[in-house]
């Protein structure tokens, strides 16, 4: 949710590239690997240092963050919930 809140806020994101952060930044965040402070470091430096980068991640998340909404949440919840009772 922070991922999505912060494309929504138009702030450009830096987040790990593990766990389902790259799947929820997709192309609009600046992945780094967590476990390297140079890496974090490098990705905010970039961020922070190349204002055409940061108004392509904005103009990117803000798209991103429009293809996620509770209304597709909620349906995909049901159709696996269904699935489940279809199966057990």
């Amino acid at each position: 949710m922070p991922v999505l809140e912060a494309m929504r806020c138009r702030v450009p994101v830096v987040c790990s590239n593990t766990s389902s952060l790259p799947e929820v930044g997709q192309d609009a965040a600046l992945q780094v690997d967590p476990g390297s402070v140079k890496a974090i470091a490098d990705g905010i430096a970039a961020v922070l240092s190349d204002a055409e980068l940061r108004v392509r991640m904005v103009a990117r998340g803000l798209e991103v963050a429009d293809s996620f909404s509770w209304d597709a949440c909620a349906r995909t919840v049901l159709e696996t919930l269904v699935s489940a009772g279809r199966d057990g």
